[in-house]
């Protein structure tokens, strides 16, 4: 890989789930084959969701990433398979379509420890292989407006919405105006409302890769979780994000 190569690790519904393709469809990319997919017939559709084609469909485990100078992308391969290969697959609550903070995106219905014990162990256990965020990239990060909290994280981190701040999304659109969301809402409902319908699991967690900066992020690797499931415990109704994306 290039110097400037980003990694991430996201989750993202494997091709025989039907979120796979109407995924693809809407962004009009598959990530797997970084294959062009023809849109819905809904206007300005390629504009709004020109960000998140770009990042491929996901949710994001550990944020994309340049790899440190000693670093070795097969390092980075040997880590992520093993951290796989000691979780247990699980049950994703159902989802539905939600606004986070004006974008459009999938998120789970309900609490899911497994899937925050997840995202945390992808931020801690991977992070040895990051490179520090340059001084653009952390003075783009701040003009979100963060808390000391998220600000914390940015330092030691490299990203503000990990851990605590951290919550599942799968973004669908851009940031829309009041007029956008009330015709990209609907049409998102529509869209997706039988693939939500159906029960997956999350069972690997994919390694994607940007070659170099500023094109499209491919999946290069999917790695399945082989560990031992536990005990289900029980799901209580999700009141909603409260912190920023």
């Amino acid at each position: 890989m290039g110097p400037n190569a980003r990694v991430a690790v996201y989750y993202a519904p494997r091709p025989d789930d039907p979120l796979f393709a109407e995924a693809a469809t809407w962004l009009g990319r598959d990530p797997e084959s970084d294959v062009p997919v023809p849109q819905p017939l809904v206007p300005d559709i390629e504009a709004v969701t020109a960000e998140p084609r770009l990042y491929g469909f996901h949710a994001t485990l550990k944020p994309p990433m340049r790899l440190a100078e000693e670093r070795q992308w097969s390092a980075l391969l040997e880590a992520a398979t093993a951290l796989a290969a000691r979780t247990a697959p699980f049950a994703l609550p159902p989802l539905a379509v939600s606004d986070v903070f004006g974008f459009l995106a999938l998120r789970e219905t309900a609490p899911c420890p497994p899937l925050q014990a997840l995202a945390d162990a992808c931020v801690a256990e991977l992070d040895q292989f990051r490179a520090p965020p340059s001084d653009d990239e952390l003075a783009r990060r701040r003009r979100a407006g963060l808390t000391p909290q998220q600000e914390a994280m940015l330092v030691r981190w490299g990203y503000p919405y990990v851990f605590e701040s951290w919550f599942f999304h799968m973004t669908l659109t851009r940031r829309l105006s009041v007029a956008e969301k009330a015709v990209f809402l609907p049409s998102v409902e529509r869209h997706f409302a039988r693939a939500i319908e159906v029960p997956r699991r999350v069972e690997d967690i994919c390694l994607f890769v940007q070659n170099p900066a500023g094109t499209p992020l491919v999946m290069a690797e999917r790695l399945p979780l082989l560990g031992t499931p536990r005990l289900r415990s029980t799901v209580r109704p999700r009141n909603g994000p409260t912190q920023g994306t």
